[in-house]
């Protein structure tokens, strides 16, 4: 029994030890900032909604003001299919219509589960597994059908975090995502697949291994229920550990942030949260933080997730600081500047 208990003791001893020192890894020193990154964000015009704006003037103003070019687009299938059979993809083609007058590259998302609360968009009509998964890929089947031949459509994205536990969504079915990547390679093998994961909570190469690029999540400060504001205690290495672990398992040579905290994580619907409280976790000064810590990780593009709150607090509460702040980036890119 003695010797039981010391082996234990020794195994729990070396697991603290290794634990301390992954620790201390993670939070030394990052690289040097990558100073030839990319920038990009997500534009959800359902979000855009919900804040109380046009989301055709916030979109068109992140073209021409802020002079984004790289927009990860989330398709809503609840509502370009609300009744079986029947398509309305005219909010899709506006927004690809407008990004190709100004050379824009567009990353078109479609799954069950695509950005922005609750995460999962499926149809009230399709209310049985069978028919939702027999649905969802004829969906995305005339989506690529729809838009392989756009040249501003750059890369496809299938699901969001898919094997992320969040949000309101139904059990998770790895067989359908291969078959979604499946049928979405196979009608159009010329464009890229990108697949994305938690940066914080996933490991990274399950979703790494299914798609042609892998994007990460980032946040840096967050609310919980259970702990109130917390900073997330983690360096850049942390990440630069993760990729160098998913490069030695998988095939995966592309890695790119595809959504980093850009606007509050606060305590309750942001629109009715005080500004005071929504700066706790989000503001200009935490913006560039953001940006500067994970230009140190060293993937060449970073999109920006919350594009849509910078102009509500511009136009909505007459706080352009913020997006003056983003405006910087975007307008000072070589990468823009076309």
């Amino acid at each position: 029994m003695k010797h039981i208990v010391k082996i234990i003791g020794y195994t729990l001893l070396s697991v603290l030890l290794l634990s301390g020192l992954l620790f201390a890894y993670f939070n030394m020193p990052g690289p040097a900032p990558r100073q030839d990154v990319s920038f990009g964000i997500t534009f959800s015009s359902r979000y855009a909604q919900l804040l109380g704006l046009s989301w055709q003037e916030t979109y068109t103003a992140l073209l021409d003001d802020m002079r984004v070019r790289k927009i990860r687009i989330p398709l809503y299938w609840d509502l370009i299919e609300k009744n079986q059979g029947e398509y309305d993809f005219s909010d899709v083609d506006w927004q690809l219509d407008e990004a190709k007058k100004r050379d824009v590259d567009i990353i078109l998302v479609m799954g069950q589960k695509v950005p922005r609360w609750p995460e999962c968009f499926i149809p009230a009509w399709a209310d049985t597994d069978a028919l939702r998964r027999q649905r969802l890929l004829a969906f995305e089947q005339h989506v690529v059908d729809r838009y392989k031949d756009r040249s501003e459509v750059a890369m496809w994205q299938i699901e969001n975090e898919p094997f992320l536990r969040f949000g309101n969504c139904v059990n998770f079915d790895i067989t359908l995502l291969d078959d979604e990547v499946k049928l979405v390679k196979g009608l159009d093998p010329t464009r890229p697949i990108l697949t994305t994961d938690s940066g914080e909570l996933s490991l990274w190469f399950q979703a790494a291994a299914r798609g042609d690029v892998f994007g990460t999540t980032l946040y840096r400060d967050i609310w919980s229920k259970k702990f109130g504001y917390i900073t997330y205690p983690i360096g850049p290495n942390f990440f630069l550990f993760k990729e160098m672990i998913v490069r030695a398992l998988t095939d995966q040579e592309h890695f790119i942030v595809i959504e980093l905290q850009a606007e509050p994580w606060a305590n309750g619907w942001v629109a009715d949260v005080p500004l005071e409280e929504q700066f706790r976790t989000m503001d200009e000064h935490r913006l560039v933080a953001n940006i500067e810590y994970t230009k140190q990780i060293g993937f060449p593009e970073i999109y920006l997730w919350g594009a849509e709150w910078w102009y509500w607090l511009k136009v909505e509460k007459e706080y352009p600081a913020v997006w003056d702040t983003a405006k910087q980036y975007f307008v000072t890119s070589p990468q823009y500047a076309r």
